[in-house]
């Protein structure tokens, strides 16, 4: 089959090389425009684009997914397929195009955690197993008839980060066995609405700055699963000393205490932690506004808190 495969980052391109490796017929990417991005402002490429022309792959960079000589351009590949990994919504000009359909990896198990933000809420959510699913787009974002799942069980305390790196190498194995069942027709599709009676789903929204601010008055594992969802990026923060404090790593301790929830003890040297509505959260890893992310006693080196 003639592939057309669309992402941006590099959890794209993973499933991109995959596909590649397993001789899959990649005959042009589509990625995003190049921007501007760091203090000099100069022009970065998105980890798909690279890798495309690494390998010389034609790339297509619209800025609008509807632009008639895009449109124009996408179909003289006259592609059978089209595959979607970590890229932005398309129109159904787009995602109809090819005879075969237009397929899309999502790190989550769908129907749950449809939306941009999966990895991290079902780690906020403090989920026992994720995973990723392929389906075939359709009109409403996350809801087309699923191909395959692959499932992963969760420790309870990885990052989101760490989460992200295994979805990203499983998403791809599953993305390859995907794209060659549609090639011999060796699938099965099954309507998400088939899986949604009587189960309450959980959604994945886009996550924002107002999102991330720490609230001292939950339980302690509640705040531990925000801490380890949101990190490393967009990354759970609160306030310390009029600054913000951004929390990348923490440990928690259940027991009972006097403290007002958000009162933090400190040693000065060795730990910080803060109180919850049920015990502690300790800090071990964070980045005081302004300064570089480090460990807790590197960090309490630099900085005079009042001992409480």
């Amino acid at each position: 089959m003639r592939i057309i495969f669309m992402g941006t980052p590099q959890f794209a391109v993973t499933s991109l090389d995959a596909l590649i490796t397993a001789g899959c017929n990649i005959v042009a990417v589509v990625t995003a425009p190049d921007k501007p991005a760091g203090r000099g402002q100069k022009l970065h490429e998105s980890a798909v684009k690279q890798y495309a022309v690494e390998n010389g792959i034609p790339v297509l960079q619209p800025e609008k997914l509807k632009d008639p000589a895009f449109l124009e351009e996408l179909k003289s590949f006259n592609a059978d397929l089209q595959v979607v990994v970590a890229f932005r919504m398309l129109p159904e000009v787009v995602w109809n195009m090819p005879a075969r359909g237009t397929i899309n990896l999502h790190a989550s198990l769908l129907p749950q955690y449809r939306g941009a933000a999966p990895i991290n809420w079902v780690l906020i959510n403090g989920e026992h197993e994720s995973g990723v699913t392929t389906f075939f787009l359709k009109h409403e974002i996350d809801t087309g008839d699923i191909l395959f799942t692959e499932k992963v069980t969760l420790t309870g305390h990885e990052t989101a980060g760490e989460l992200h790196d295994r979805l990203m190498y499983k998403g791809a194995g599953l993305l390859v066995k995907t794209v060659k069942g549609v090639e011999s027709g060796r699938y099965n599709e099954h309507p998400q609405s088939q899986l949604t009676e009587g189960v309450e789903l959980r959604h994945a929204p886009k996550i924002f700055k107002e999102d991330c601010l720490i609230n001292w008055n939950q339980p302690t594992v509640t705040i531990y699963n925000k801490i380890r969802g949101l990190s490393p990026i967009p990354t759970a923060y609160t306030h310390l000393n009029g600054k913000i404090l951004k929390v990348y790593k923490s440990v928690y301790e259940i027991e009972q205490h006097d403290f007002v929830p958000g009162h933090f003890l400190t040693d000065n040297k060795t730990f910080l932690k803060f109180a919850t509505t049920d015990g502690f959260i300790c800090l071990t890893e964070v980045q005081l506004e302004g300064k570089k992310q480090m460990g807790i006693e590197e960090f309490l080196r630099g900085v005079k808190l009042e001992k409480l």
